[in-house]
C-alpha cells in the first residue's frame, strides 16, 4: 500500500511538472503568434536609412563577436554595419517593424554582393539583420519568408546567400543548404570568412 501511495504521488507529481511545462510552453507560443501578428513587414523606403543603419551598428557587433575574433571585428563591423543606400531604393529589400520600430532588415538583388556578374534566375540574399534584443521572437522567419516568397514571385529560380557563421542554423532552418566556406573580400587585406548557401525555387 506504501508504494501504491508513493507511486501516486510520483504521478500527481509527474502530471503536475507536466502541466506547468505545458501551460508554460502554450505562453510562449501565444506570446510569439502575438508578436508574429504584430509584425509588419514592408518594403523599405529611403526615409529608413537612418533607423536601418542604427539598427546594424548596434546589433552586428554584438551577433558576430561569438564567431569572429576581435582583430577582424574591429575592421570589418564599419565596413559591412553600414546601410546601403542603394539596397534600400532598389525594391526588393525589406523592413520588419514592430511597435513603430524597425526590428529587421534584409532583401534579395540579381546583383551579386559587392558587384560580382549577374545570373538571370539567380538571386542573392543581401545585409540581413534582426535586433539582437529580439531574438527567437519570429524576426528572421517573418523576414525570409518574404524575401523568398519575393524572389520566387519575380522569376528567380535559385538564391544563393553568403551567410555569416552565426547565421548557417538560421538559414538552414528556412530551407537553404550548405555549399560550402568562402571568403569574402572586404577591402585589401581584409577577408571575411562566410558560408555560400543555396536554395532552390523551383
Amino acid at each position: 500500500r506504501l508504494r501504491a501511495s508513493m507511486s501516486s504521488t510520483r504521478k500527481a507529481r509527474s502530471s503536475k511538472i507536466a502541466l506547468i511545462d505545458f501551460e508554460r510552453a502554450a505562453r510562449f507560443s501565444g506570446r510569439l503568434f502575438s508578436l508574429e501578428n504584430a509584425m509588419d513587414v514592408r518594403t523599405a523606403r529611403a526615409s529608413d536609412l537612418a533607423e536601418i543603419d542604427s539598427l546594424l551598428a548596434r546589433s552586428y557587433p554584438v551577433l558576430l563577436k561569438k564567431d569572429y575574433p576581435p582583430s577582424l571585428l574591429v575592421t570589418a563591423i564599419p565596413l559591412i554595419a553600414r546601410a546601403q543606400p542603394g539596397l534600400i531604393a532598389s525594391g526588393t529589400y525589406f523592413v520588419v517593424e514592430l511597435e513603430g520600430h524597425i526590428v529587421g532588415a534584409g532583401g534579395w538583388t540579381i546583383a551579386a554582393p559587392g558587384g560580382g556578374p549577374a545570373a538571370d534566375g539567380i538571386g542573392n540574399i543581401r545585409h540581413v539583420v534582426s535586433d539582437h534584443r529580439k531574438t527567437r521572437q519570429g524576426i528572421g522567419r517573418a523576414l525570409m519568408g518574404h524575401v523568398i516568397a519575393d524572389a520566387a514571385a519575380r522569376g528567380a529560380r535559385r538564391l544563393d546567400c553568403l551567410s555569416t557563421l552565426m547565421a548557417v542554423p538560421f538559414y538552414a532552418a528556412c530551407g537553404f543548404e550548405e555549399v560550402g566556406p568562402v571568403s569574402v573580400p572586404l577591402r585589401p587585406g581584409i577577408d571575411f570568412p562566410a558560408v555560400l548557401m543555396r536554395q532552390s525555387l523551383g
